[in-house]
């Protein structure tokens, strides 16, 4: 599966021949550089290491240096590998926004916007207990009965309760590509992405 790194840039909406509006994502999608080739000879899997968006080479170790050095490019802020990747690349190969094509369907992935601590009612769309009569004053988004009793005498692995939300790794499929803007390297994708403005996302065919 081939695709590119990419950042969010933020939402917007266009609209088509009909004037219909249509809620879409603006992406910065590469220009990504070739920095490992993998193969089944040496590696026993074909694959290739992409890198994108410069980092200041104060800030790398050497061994990244010396990894980018083989490339002959400058340090990467994010590497990311694409195995059975459909076209053959070789060390050092740049690969634009140009490797979509407008109208094709794409996956992409990222890190979803962290909320912290949630209660049951944001977390997962509980109702809340009962209705804000007859005295009660501190059920209405409270998650109610969890059904333990004597047996089982505790709380089952998975059950829907308050916690950590968000922070994870989403992928959004089938987005629809609406424009490929090649000198801007922008890439609008119809729908919405996880992760918040200027997070890194990866885009795959």
């Amino acid at each position: 599966m081939s695709g590119l790194i990419g950042k969010k840039i933020g939402m917007t909406s266009i609209f088509d021949e009909q004037g219909k509006s249509i809620p879409c994502t603006v992406l910065n999608v590469g220009p990504c550089v070739v920095t490992q080739v993998r193969t089944k000879q040496k590696d026993g899997y074909n694959s290739i290491q992409l890198g994108f968006d410069e980092k200041k080479q104060k800030k790398s170790l050497k061994s990244e240096l010396g990894h980018f050095k083989k490339a002959n490019t400058s340090p990467k802020n994010k590497l990311y590998e694409f195995k059975n990747f459909d076209q053959n690349y070789k060390l050092g190969d740049t690969i634009t926004v140009e490797h979509f094509n407008e109208g094709e369907f794409v996956d992409v992935s990222g890190i979803s916007k962290g909320k912290g601590f949630q209660g049951v009612v944001k977390r997962h769309g509980f109702a809340g207990v009962g209705q804000s009569t007859h005295g009660q004053h501190n059920r209405l988004r409270a998650p109610g009965s969890i059904g333990a009793a004597s047996y089982p005498a505790r709380v089952f692995k998975g059950m829907r309760m308050a916690g950590q939300m968000g922070f994870s790794k989403v992928k959004v499929q089938n987005l629809r590509v609406l424009k490929v803007i090649s000198e801007d390297n922008i890439l609008v994708v119809k729908g919405s992405v996880p992760g918040h403005n200027d997070s890194y996302i990866i885009i795959q065919k």
